[in-house]
């Protein structure tokens, strides 16, 4: 299995390590230093791109060219380029994950279970916390649990609680970001009632996982038709 890396942060150089370990050939490392490559390589079994937002231009071109099979983890997307990372399915197999952990796919199954239960009589916060190098927030893991959440947009998502006057509303959804040291990540998803309080917690102590998740998408997708997929669609 011949892959491309696109990304070579501590992310890409993860993935380049555990991709050999897997016994896969990394045929490709694309940065911004030679993002240009792009316009002159061929079909790959898999691209795993974890670089940024500003990458998706000439990803987007490589994709739409190969019809290679694309497993996104990139964060920080705005929704003209989401929409733009889910119509390459019309030319490839596509994953977009926010978080390819395992134990993050389950905690956003749960959440899709026990949220219409609870939804009208508990209040619902979310917060996360990342190392002091991230650049967005909330993280693109907040927006996927509040999207299970709440996946008709039917509630408000508050960002700043000391911009907020009056009381809090029945239909939000805090968000909360910390941001600090070398944290490979923690969500916490809290649903506070009267007298009682339900908190799911899911905490990375490394970035492996998301390295190993990828790497685990990429087998997972060989062979699939075109079309945007999730981790649930390849797990469940």
């Amino acid at each position: 299995m011949k892959i491309m890396i696109v990304g070579y942060g501590r992310m890409g150089k993860m993935l380049e390590e555990a991709a050999k370990n897997a016994g896969m050939e990394v045929g490709a490392i694309i940065d911004i230093d030679n993002i240009g490559d792009l316009k002159s390589l061929g079909y790959f079994d898999a691209v795993l791109d974890f670089s940024s937002p500003a990458a998706l231009d000439d990803v987007e071109a490589f994709i739409k060219r190969t019809g290679s099979p694309y497993i996104c983890g990139c964060t920080g997307h705005t929704e003209e380029q989401k929409a733009r990372v889910r119509a390459l399915a019309e030319y490839a197999p596509v994953i977009h994950a926010a978080n390819y952990s395992l134990g993050v796919a389950v905690l956003k199954k749960a959440l899709e279970m026990i949220t219409p239960v609870l939804r009208d009589s508990f209040d619902i916060e979310i917060l996360e916390s990342h190392h002091n190098q991230k650049v967005d927030a909330p993280s693109g893991t907040a927006y996927l649990l509040a999207d299970a959440i709440d996946p008709d947009g039917q509630m408000t998502r508050v960002y700043d609680r000391h911009s907020v006057t009056g009381k809090r509303g029945q239909k939000e959804i805090g968000m909360l970001s910390r941001r600090g040291g070398n944290m490979a990540g923690e969500h916490i998803v809290g649903y506070y009632g009267e007298d009682e309080t339900i908190e799911l917690t899911h905490r990375a102590t490394s970035r492996r996982i998301f390295v190993t998740g990828a790497i685990k998408a990429a087998q997972m997708i060989q062979g699939k038709p075109k079309g945007f997929y999730t981790i649930e669609d390849l797990i469940f």
